[in-house]
């Protein structure tokens, strides 16, 4: 790799930082749709299930993109991939800037979701490419994600509050910002080895190794209650908030979003080093109890408490996810993960879009003070599930870690994307096991 020569005039260090910018550009404009939700709901008078389907459509388009597409900058390059997914993000903010009716949201959100799912393992595997030693990469990529979704919501309700154009300035800024991001990524260099098998790449694997099942099929509460959650927080989560505290000044919305999120990676982050079954269990009870006391908050119509339930939530959020997936991936062989670490994402994925629009349904019909209650005891008892679940069988386990593999890194926190390396053997998603090798090393 030659970095600064000719046309590519970015030294590798740039190029790093860079990229890790671009990583929270593309999820801060992920989220920055969020908090506008119910300004478009008004403005528009569409339904509560209507809200939710163009939540939805988003995770569908970015759990298929990712894939089917998750390992082909393997094949034809990182920058053509990253140069494309800016150009469809710039295509959805036009969208956004031009809609007059939820027909063009549909449109714009399904073009978020296929830039963020071609971007989700490309720009990860930038970071590696650039630093395949030391802990720096893995932890931008965690941390990068993170902080682009809790940003995302919180600044862009600030300006849809406080700023001229509620539906125009912020989408605006990101045409301006992704832009700027184009130029870059046409200075970068090509950090990845091309490789012939482009079309085969496409086919995806999607399945669950025999040692793995039991461990699978007990961690899928947790995944469901966790995931599920953060898709009612990004979808319904500003309504429920503007109701509970009578006001309808749209920080509340960006604000429960950005300390669901932001206390979660503070968690994760901290918990990083704890076994896989002790952050498990831990996230799933704190899970339990943070939704529990949401549903205090709901029944009695207190913000604080709203906001008190968030935060305990939060602190289980990231590690029952971080937990649960390492857990699962241990028990497989190395060379057998890639359709395991693809079902994970499949089942986490469709708990994010599907419970959200089923919500949004039944909001439609009965109401979201009836459906938030419901909700969050259903997260509660799925969170307790797993927990009870787990206390019971972990003596008695079946299934124990693959002798030849180090306990796999988690990927980010949920509702953001995985992180991902290239393999020189391994294409495609089998990558992630270069990738947590390579994480492994700051605790080797």
């Amino acid at each position: 790799m030659s970095v600064g020569d000719g046309r590519h005039t970015l030294s590798k260090s740039a190029v790093f930082w860079v990229t890790v910018a671009m990583m929270v550009l593309f999820i801060y404009a992920s989220a920055a749709a969020t908090p506008l939700y119910g300004v478009y709901q008004a403005k528009w008078g569409f339904s509560a299930a209507t809200l939710t389907a163009v939540f939805a459509i988003y995770m569908l388009f970015l759990l298929a993109t990712l894939l089917v597409f998750g390992s082909v900058s393997d094949h034809i390059g990182r920058r053509p991939v990253i140069m494309a997914a800016i150009a469809v993000n710039l295509a959805a903010f036009v969208l956004f800037l031009v809609a007059n009716g939820p027909g063009l949201l549909f449109a714009a959100r399904a073009l978020e979701g296929v830039a963020v799912g071609a971007t989700a393992t490309t720009l990860s595997a930038v970071l590696l490419d650039l630093r395949p030693h030391g802990g720096l990469a893995p932890l931008m990529s965690s941390i990068a994600p993170a902080a682009g979704l809790a940003a995302g919501a919180l600044l862009t309700s600030v300006l849809a509050q406080y700023a001229p154009a509620p539906t125009r300035l912020t989408w605006w800024l990101l045409l301006g910002a992704f832009a700027a991001a184009l130029v870059l990524a046409a200075k970068m260099p090509e950090t990845g080895a091309r490789r012939p098998g482009a079309l085969a790449s496409l086919r995806p694997q999607v399945g669950v190794p025999r040692p793995a099942r039991g461990a699978f099929a007990r961690a899928v509460p947790a995944v469901v209650a966790v995931w599920a959650l953060g898709g009612f927080y990004l979808s319904l989560g500003p309504s429920l908030a503007a109701q509970l505290s009578g006001s309808d000044n749209l920080l509340w919305g960006g604000a429960v979003v950005f300390l669901l999120t932001g206390v979660a990676a503070a968690a994760s982050l901290a918990v990083r080093s704890a076994r896989a079954p002790a952050q498990m269990l831990g996230g799933c009870l704190a899970l339990a109890v943070g939704a529990g006391v949401t549903i205090a908050a709901i029944a009695t119509g207190t913000a604080a408490v709203l906001l008190l339930g968030t935060g305990i939530a939060g602190l289980g959020y990231g590690p029952a996810f971080t937990g649960a997936y390492r857990t699962v991936v241990a028990l497989a062989p190395e060379d057998d993960r890639a359709g395991l670490i693809a079902a994970i994402f499949t089942v986490s994925y469709l708990s994010t879009g599907l419970p959200a629009l089923i919500a949004g349904i039944t909001t439609a019909q009965y109401g979201l003070h009836g459906t938030a209650l419901v909700y969050s005891a259903a997260v509660t008892g799925l969170a307790a599930a797993a927990a009870g679940t787990f206390l019971t069988r972990h003596r008695s386990r079946t299934g124990k870690p693959h002798p030849a593999a180090a306990t796999p890194r988690p990927p980010p926190g949920p509702c953001t994307v995985p992180p991902y390396a290239a393999d020189e053997e391994r294409p495609g998603i089998e990558g992630y096991q270069r990738w947590h090798d390579h994480s492994m090393t700051r605790t080797a």
